[in-house]
């Protein structure tokens, strides 16, 4: 009975380190994402590119923020946009070349937001498409002559995320 008993504790000291190990694993899953809720309430989760793009020269470099927004009771109600250091030459809209989990490149059009340096996808259905996604590559023209840009995301935790977002925007997950 004692035998019996010491491995009782045994299994569910062993259940307790597995669960923790759960919580903290998908903790883990969310590390990489920033949340935020604005006074207007939108309510947003950003991401840092895995690449960096070089400004200035050459001599300076940042990566890209990709976020995905809810605005409860909005229209549109998901959006998402690409946070950029420099500015684009286009006014309203621009093609971005979009690829998710290393499929084809499909190009959308997306809004070209503050200054040139937000782009903007508006819609529930940008959102859908990556939530079961691991990887997303964006690529744009900056102007003319300018050249491309091009960011990447490991997109580890996406779908958590955008469920904490619905969660807090009192709405389902797209």
């Amino acid at each position: 009975m004692r035998l019996f008993v010491q491995m009782g504790g045994v299994v569910a000291a062993a259940l307790l380190v597995a669960s923790v190990w759960g919580v903290a694993q998908a903790d883990n899953v969310l590390d990489n994402w920033r949340f935020d809720t604005g006074s207007d309430g939108l309510v947003t989760a950003s991401l840092y590119a895995t690449n960096k793009l070089f400004t200035g020269g050459g001599a300076l470099g940042y990566s890209p923020v990709l976020t995905i927004a809810c605005r409860p009771g909005g229209q549109p109600r998901w959006s998402e946009w690409l946070q950029l250091n420099d500015a684009v030459s286009a006014s309203r809209k621009i093609t971005m070349s979009v690829s998710v989990d290393q499929g084809d490149r499909v190009n959308e059009s997306w809004s070209v937001g503050a200054r040139g340096r937000m782009l903007v996808r508006d819609g529930a259905d940008g959102v859908k498409q990556l939530v079961s996604a691991s990887r997303l590559g964006l690529s744009w023209r900056f102007g003319l002559l300018s050249g491309r840009g091009e960011a990447d995301f490991d997109l580890t935790g996406l779908g958590e995320a955008v469920a904490q977002i619905a969660g807090s925007c009192n709405t389902d997950v797209p």
